[in-house]
């Protein structure tokens, strides 16, 4: 504990001293995370938390899944609120998936094992962020092959955990659903947006905070012997493991295949993200963590095997 201790204040007085020695890229790089999070996080989350948030408390997923429940009910063999969460985890993006997650197992319409199952693969970079930032930036023309890697890959590792790990501990076998009392309209909107609210401006701190970390590998490559270009390469890939958009930012289409493999796993400020949607409950950090490398993992060996994408240019 003393260690630890020790560790925290020494990281949190380098940062005073860098901060107060560097204000202006210190500033540079808040106000990029803000920007970020005001144009992008807010736009495309806030809508989706707010809905995700009435339909849960409403009761309304079932409804919802009717349509999919006849193929991704035989697939998964899981129940109404599980296929909900798979489909909102997928479309929505990070961090709905441990979002939705978080808010069906609090509201006890999954189970912890169902939601570890969820929280393993479907909280992923969400496809209009993947289509409309992500592949133009790396000047990616061709989709299928990186739609596949992003999304297929954590589908059929959902499946493969559902018949392996977790085959015996999730049933079908019938039960009473534990259900809370469906909320009215009026008071779902009110509660969602109250939880929305708070849970879009940790989100906000986040990659406010992570971006600022940005200056810690900018000024560690100045005292390197590195070429302008390498230097810019190296930082954005460090700022990648930070925080992904600002390092996809920063990289732009000078290293695509780090870009494309570290998104699996999605930087520390998507991990931090995570927690925070998760903390709440007894559902484990570790254990989404330990699913992402494996994730990030696979990923590596499909691209390595399947593209000629280089990782430097």
């Amino acid at each position: 504990m003393k260690l630890k201790f020790y560790i925290y204040t020494f990281f949190a007085f380098l940062l005073t001293v860098i901060i107060l020695s560097f204000p202006s890229a210190c500033l540079s790089f808040s106000l990029n995370g803000l920007n970020l999070w005001f144009q992008r996080m807010i736009p495309t989350l806030f809508p989706f938390m707010v809905l995700s948030g009435i339909m849960i408390r409403m009761n309304l997923t079932s409804s919802f899944v009717k349509v999919l429940k006849p193929l991704m009910g035989r697939i998964f063999q899981l129940s109404d609120p599980c296929i909900y969460g798979i489909v909102i985890g997928f479309l929505c993006g990070f961090p709905m998936g441990a979002h939705v997650t978080a808010q069906l197992y609090t509201q006890k319409q999954i189970n912890k094992k169902e939601a570890s199952l969820l929280l393993a693969f479907c909280n992923n970079i969400g496809p209009v962020y993947f289509l409309s930032f992500v592949l133009p930036t790396l000047k990616l023309t061709e989709t299928v092959p990186y739609l596949f890697a992003m999304y297929g890959l954590p589908f059929f590792y959902g499946i493969f955990l559902r018949y392996t790990i977790y085959r015996q501990s999730i049933t079908l076998k019938p039960k009473t659903p534990v259900f809370s009392s469906p909320a009215s309209l009026l008071s779902a909107l009110d509660e969602s947006i109250f939880s929305s609210l708070y849970s879009i401006a940790k989100l906000g701190g986040y990659m406010v905070f992570f971006n600022l970390l940005f200056i810690l590998p900018v000024l560690f490559l100045r005292l390197l012997p590195l070429s302008i270009g390498l230097s810019d390469i190296l930082t954005g890939s460090v700022g990648c493991l930070l925080e992904i958009t600002g390092g996809i930012g920063m990289l732009k289409s000078k290293a695509p295949l780090w870009v494309l493999c570290v998104l699996p796993f999605g930087g520390l400020s998507c991990i931090v993200q995570t927690y925070s949607m998760i903390k709440d409950t007894d559902l484990s950090i570790t254990e989404y963590v330990m699913h992402k490398m494996i994730l990030t993992a696979i990923t590596v060996f499909y691209y390595l095997l399947s593209t000629g994408v280089s990782f430097l240019p």
